[in-house]
């Protein structure tokens, strides 16, 4: 189906889509938003984070913004859950693009939003990507990059975002990764999410739950492995998990 309304957040771009199609709830796009993008090939770390942070958003009224591609998109996407996300492709909506991705995207049809600009049955081309990210930032009420490499897609994505006037965050990591994203640190050009729960207060719509922090939710905020948390807290460790207090993903611990 095609887009009749005009959507504001997209004026930011250098020249107005001619045509927007899309499969799922228009509804979403009068939510708040945040665009999150990134490497397809993330550490464990910016895995750990990515799917906490788009997840917190979430729960707080926020609509998750990304490109349905591998990596950081799809943890973005996953996150926030198909009902609070807006996918944008770099092809028609007849097809999904990446196919490693077909199950997420079609769950996204069905309950959030798969927009593109370009005809339904348009195949996704190198172009195609670099046109699609400046939907994605457009649409974001600021831009999140977890983490990028010097040169990346993700760099095109910041570009936009500066032209737009688009506030930019990003993932603290350590020296020697995600170099890009210490470049934009270092150049003033962003603002690094030191704590997730205080950064999603600046745009939730709903209250963000939080927990006190004992010196164990201190330690589980730091992404230990699951063996880490289990030889330094054996006790609090299996009755934060039944509580659901924190989560293991890819053996990790995250704070919910």
């Amino acid at each position: 189906m095609k887009i009749t309304e005009h959507i504001t957040e997209l004026e930011a771009m250098k020249r107005y889509p001619e045509t927007l199609y899309y499969k799922g709830s228009i509804d979403l796009l009068s939510s708040p938003k945040i665009s999150i993008v990134g490497t397809r090939r993330p550490s464990p770390y910016t895995r750990t984070m990515t799917y906490e942070l788009s997840k917190k958003l979430s729960h707080a009224g926020v609509v998750i913004v990304s490109g349905a591609a591998a990596g950081v998109d799809t943890l973005a996407h996953e996150g926030a859950g198909a009902a609070h996300t807006i996918a944008v492709m770099p092809c028609g909506i007849h097809h999904r693009y990446p196919t490693s991705n077909t199950a997420l995207i079609e769950n996204i049809e069905k309950s959030g939003l798969v927009l593109s600009q370009f005809d339904p049955d348009f195949s996704a081309t190198h172009w195609s990507f670099v046109i699609r990210n400046e939907i994605v930032v457009a649409l974001g009420d600021a831009l999140i990059v977890t983490e990028a490499d010097m040169g990346s897609g993700s760099m095109r994505s910041v570009e936009y975002a500066l032209e737009m006037g688009k506030k930019i965050y990003v993932l603290p990591h350590r020296l020697g990764e995600s170099e890009a994203t210490h470049r934009l640190l270092a150049d003033g050009k962003a603002t690094a999410i030191e704590e997730i729960d205080r950064f999603v207060a600046q745009f939730g719509v709903s209250v963000v739950q939080k927990h006190t922090d004992t010196s164990f939710i201190a330690f589980c905020r730091t992404s230990p492995t699951y063996e880490e948390a289990v030889l330094k807290f054996p006790s609090d460790i299996f009755e934060a998990e039944l509580g659901g207090v924190i989560e293991v993903r890819n053996g990790r611990i995250i704070v919910v």
